[in-house]
């Protein structure tokens, strides 16, 4: 398989598949592909089924398969920003934001992942239910905006204010700080708690979340 990320801040993944080579995708992520792709739609089990649905994503995944020939099928972002392809390996375990993912390799597992600590669900913005990519193979994730990625060192911190948080390897833990001061918590914008990443591992967050873009429109949209 052979991959090229274009469009700019508009992406589009476009895979060009070998003879009965397969890959991964969210329910109705294809955007355009060749005939000879062929879908078969799974659930993977139901464990899986209903752990994507509680992570956000939907229950079943597409197999597209290259049949008969070499193949092609792009998939594209859902939102402004980048698509990242990683390397997923058993010591390369990463833990990914809800809506991140966009395809696969079949050798790469995407499963749900629940946060240890019941204060980073309640208060870190992140939530309870993130999603784990391990096995082997490539992932490709869609980030909001551009992707800053830092490399912590064991004990090392980031503070990151909400839905800012895309990737984080699976050895880094999530936590929760209070914002200092009635003042600043009430008055200064950031709410009154952020996420608490610790090292090690790699860090990768994004400069425009959704989220945060549909809070800062929602104020000019008309009210009925």
């Amino acid at each position: 398989m052979q991959y090229s990320i274009q469009g700019g801040n508009l992406p589009v993944l476009i895979l060009n598949m070998e003879q009965n080579e397969e890959i991964v995708m969210e329910s109705g992520a294809m955007s355009w592909m060749t005939p000879n792709m062929k879908m078969h739609t799974e659930a993977g089990g139901a464990k899986k089924a209903l752990g994507r649905m509680f992570s956000g994503e939907h229950m079943f995944q597409n197999r597209y398969t290259a049949e008969g020939g070499p193949g092609q099928i792009a998939v594209t972002s859902s939102f402004p920003g980048e698509i990242r392809a990683i390397e997923i390996s058993p010591s390369q375990e990463y833990v990914i934001q809800k809506m991140a993912f966009l395809a696969s390799q079949t050798d790469v597992d995407l499963s749900v992942f629940f946060q240890k600590k019941l204060s980073a669900g309640f208060f870190g913005g992140e939530g309870f239910i993130m999603q784990k990519l391990s096995g082997s193979g490539l992932a490709f994730l869609e980030i909001d905006g551009s992707a800053v990625e830092y490399d912590l060192a064991a004990g090392e911190q980031m503070i990151v204010s909400t839905g800012h948080v895309v990737m984080m390897s699976s050895t880094c833990t999530m936590d929760i700080v209070k914002v200092s001061g009635v003042k600043n918590a009430l008055l200064g914008g950031e709410g009154f708690f952020n996420t608490v990443v610790n090292g090690p591992g790699k860090l990768v967050l994004q400069t425009m979340p959704a989220t945060a873009v549909a809070s800062a429109i929602a104020p000019f949209l008309p009210k009925n």
